[in-house]
């Protein structure tokens, strides 16, 4: 069993006519199925999760997952304009982030085939600057240093949101496909293959956002704490902020111990801490969830 799987990141979570539009895209190839969605309001994003088979010997033009995407792409571009977002999570474009895993039996090399053609498509096609990381990219540059130099840890407005679009046209970073210029209203794409990664949140509550920050510096490999583990503080309502946690590598480092570490980081600052949670499935429910799909559908 070879099995791919995309995570596909968009800037929007409360225009539903929009959301809509994009499941539509998603739904004109039933081979991909999405297995989640995982909406925030406060944040206003919205996270899909598709997965599909892959062929023995696959070609990224034939590839029903990469086909998938550059649909619910394509729609999300049509329906969404960023100059006129406004949300507490960070964002470099109507499309913020796309990432593929490879699942069962498939390889890094098979879902980068598909990352690179997809990138491709939306450089050329659409005109859109794009940039790769993970394997996807010759050097393997990670995603976080993308968005360091392209600004996307700091916000544009006061209360710590993220308002309209990117500061300016011109780009400090050259994408890898598309336009050097970027058009306000689309922003940039970014787009990665990895193995898994698994998304930890946990609410701190506090209004207190420099507090916050530096426990989620703290329990950050970069900042000298768990290795593997990234993590960002984000205003998520009245009186909650959020440390919001990649775990690069959760079988080593996961949710549980993430937990107890910012647990403690708090009790340390005098601060109450909520259960955090994950935004999407394990890999294994993942796949289960597929398979059942892909049963549901044969039985139809």
């Amino acid at each position: 069993m070879v099995l791919a799987c995309c995570k596909l990141y968009i800037s929007e979570s409360r225009n539903r006519t929009a959301l809509e539009a994009i499941q539509r895209a998603a739904r004109l190839h039933p081979e991909a199925c999405i297995v989640n969605k995982f909406e925030d309001v406060t944040y206003n994003r919205v996270g899909y999760t598709l997965v599909s088979h892959l062929s023995a010997k696959p070609s990224s033009d034939s590839c029903c997952l990469k086909s998938a995407v550059l649909a619910m792409v394509e729609a999300a571009f049509e329906a969404i304009n960023l100059e006129l977002h406004c949300g507490s999570h960070p964002r470099l474009g109507v499309v913020d982030h796309i990432c593929f895993h490879p699942l069962a039996c498939a390889s890094l090399d098979q879902t980068t085939l598909i990352a690179k053609s997809l990138a491709s498509d939306i450089g050329s096609r659409l005109q859109v600057p794009t940039f790769l990381y993970g394997a996807a990219h010759d050097e393997g540059r990670t995603l976080d240093s993308i968005r360091r130099q392209l600004g996307y840890f700091r916000p544009t407005s006061d209360g710590n949101q993220w308002i309209g679009g990117l500061q300016s046209e011109s780009l400090p970073l050259k994408p890898d496909e598309g336009p050097a210029q970027v058009t306000q209203a689309k922003g940039v794409v970014v787009i990665g293959v990895s193995h898994w990664v698994d998304n930890y949140n946990v609410p701190v509550f506090t209004t207190d956002i420099s507090a916050v920050r530096q426990i989620a510096k703290r329990v950050s490999g970069r900042g000298g704490g768990l290795p593997s583990v990234q993590a960002m503080a984000l205003v998520h309502g009245e009186n909650v902020t959020e440390v919001a946690c990649n775990l690069l590598e959760p079988s080593k480092v996961g949710g549980d111990r993430v937990q107890q570490e910012i647990e403690r980081l708090a009790r340390e600052a005098g601060l109450s801490v909520g259960k955090g949670y994950f935004t999407d499935f394990s890999q294994e429910k993942i796949i289960e969830s597929y398979l059942k799909l892909g049963s549901l559908d044969a039985n139809v």
